[in-house]
């Protein structure tokens, strides 16, 4: 199977701080990927609340996350507080990719990389929808 291959943005415009919980660990005892996609999770609730956005209302249209993709480089245990930047990695018309880096906040080791798809989604009509051009522009913007 090719091996995921992730490339760190230069900068991220946004980061948050999170902290791993018990529950967050998997029979292995560090960080398990599923907990990892819900901590990403938060980490995208955090950057759209900063522009004003959720994810059932950016700029008067839902998103939905259409794909994603992690990669681990060490783990991550209860208590580490994770520093996850956030930042824009490309902007099309009916949505965006979001990149992430997770870092170890008492060391600074870099925990994993991801990127995940969103995309404008009319619940209504049950379809993807293109952004609002002023969202678009804002995204542009990052």
């Amino acid at each position: 199977m090719p091996r995921v291959s992730l490339t760190p943005l230069a900068t991220y415009g946004f980061t948050t701080e999170l902290t791993v919980r018990t529950t967050d660990l998997n029979y292995g005892g560090h960080l398990g990927n599923d907990r990892l996609l819900a901590l990403l999770h938060e980490a995208r609730v955090a950057f759209l609340a900063s522009r004003n956005w959720t994810e059932m209302d950016c700029g008067g249209l839902a998103l939905i996350m259409n794909e994603a993709a992690m990669h681990f480089k060490r783990e991550a245990f209860a208590g580490d507080v994770l520093s996850v930047g956030v930042g824009v990695a490309e902007v099309g018309g009916a949505g965006f990719r979001l990149s992430y880096l997770a870092t170890r906040k008492s060391d600074g080791d870099v925990i994993a990389l991801a990127e995940t798809g969103m995309v404008g989604f009319n619940y209504t009509a049950g379809k993807v929808t293109p952004l609002p051009a002023d969202v678009r522009r804002q995204l542009e913007a990052l």
